[in-house]
C-alpha cells in the first residue's frame, strides 16, 4: 500500500485495492483498504513492538455489526523529513480485511517542502474528498462515522476553528472492523512527535472495553517508524520513531 506524490496516479496493489496520490489540496492519496496480516519482517528499533501494520498504526477491532466509531485528537505540528512524507490520523469503519472503507480525518502532505494540512473523507473505491476549510497544526478535531442500515454519516469537526463537515451517503459496507489509525500511503512519515486519540469509542463503548483490539505499528525497510502505546479507557497515543 504505497504510492508517490505527484501527478495523479493509480496502481493495483493485490487484493488491497488501488492507491492514488497527487499534490495537496486539488487531489491526494487514497487511504485504501488494508490487509489484516502484514507481509513485513523489519529490523526493530529499541524495545518491544506491536503487530507490524505496514503503513498503518493505531488500533483496529474486527467483528461484525459496527454502527459507530468516534474519537478526538489534536493535530500535531510536524517536521518534514522529505517531500515524500505524507500521513493522516483518521477514524473509520472497514478497510482492515475488507474492500469497503468509510473514514474521515486530516492529512499532512510534505510534497511542497512544508507541511500542508487538509481535512478529508473517503468511501472507497471513490476518490477521497478534500474539504476547503482551514486546518492548522494545534487544532483539536473530533471525527465520527455512524451507520444506520446502509446509510453512513461521516462527520469531522475542527473544535478550534469552529467548523463541521458532515456527509451522509448510502453505501454497501462490510461493517467488519472499526479503526483509529495513523496511515502513510507513501510509507514516509514526517516527525509528528506524538498523536493522542481521546474518547475513542466503538458502538458507544470505550475502545479499552474491547479485549480483541489489535495494536499496530507502522514499518518500512528501515524498521519500525512509530509505536502505538497501550490503551486506557478511550485514550491511547502513537509515538514517532523514525521515517
Amino acid at each position: 500500500m504505497r504510492a508517490r506524490i505527484g501527478a495523479l496516479v493509480a496502481a493495483a496493489v493485490g487484493v488491497a485495492g488501488v492507491l492514488a496520490a497527487a499534490a495537496p489540496v486539488s487531489a491526494a492519496p487514497i487511504f485504501a483498504p488494508h490487509h489484516s496480516t502484514a507481509a513485513h519482517s523489519q529490523p526493530r528499533v529499541g524495545g518491544k513492538f506491536n503487530q507490524d501494520g505496514g503503513n498503518w498504526s493505531g488500533y483496529v477491532v474486527q467483528g461484525s455489526g459496527f454502527s459507530s466509531v468516534s474519537a478526538s485528537w489534536v493535530e500535531p505540528a510536524v517536521t518534514c523529513n522529505s517531500s515524500n512524507d505524507l500521513y493522516a490520523p483518521w477514524v473509520g469503519i472497514d478497510g482492515y480485511g475488507s474492500s469497503s472503507v468509510e473514514q474521515t480525518g486530516v492529512a499532512t502532505d510534505c510534497s511542497s517542502g512544508s507541511p500542508v494540512y487538509q481535512a478529508w473523507y473517503e468511501m472507497y473505491p471513490q476518490s477521497p474528498v478534500y474539504y476547503s476549510n482551514p486546518v492548522s497544526a494545534g487544532d483539536s478535531f473530533t471525527a465520527s462515522v455512524t451507520r444506520s442500515g446502509t446509510k453512513y454519516t461521516l462527520k469531522l469537526t475542527d473544535n478550534t476553528k469552529g467548523w463541521t463537515r458532515t456527509v451522509s451517503k448510502s453505501y454497501n459496507g462490510a461493517n467488519a472492523s472499526a479503526e483509529f489509525i495513523l496511515e502513510s500511503p507513501t510509507a514516509g512519515y514526517p516527525d509528528f512527535g506524538r498523536v493522542t486519540f481521546t474518547n475513542a469509542k466503538i458502538n458507544g463503548q470505550s475502545l479499552g472495553n474491547y479485549g480483541n483490539a489489535v495494536a499496530l505499528d507502522a514499518s518500512s525497510s528501515a524498521g519500525f517508524e512509530d509505536r502505538t502505546n497501550a490503551v486506557s479507557g478511550g485514550t491511547f497515543s502513537v509515538d514517532y520513531i523514525q521515517e
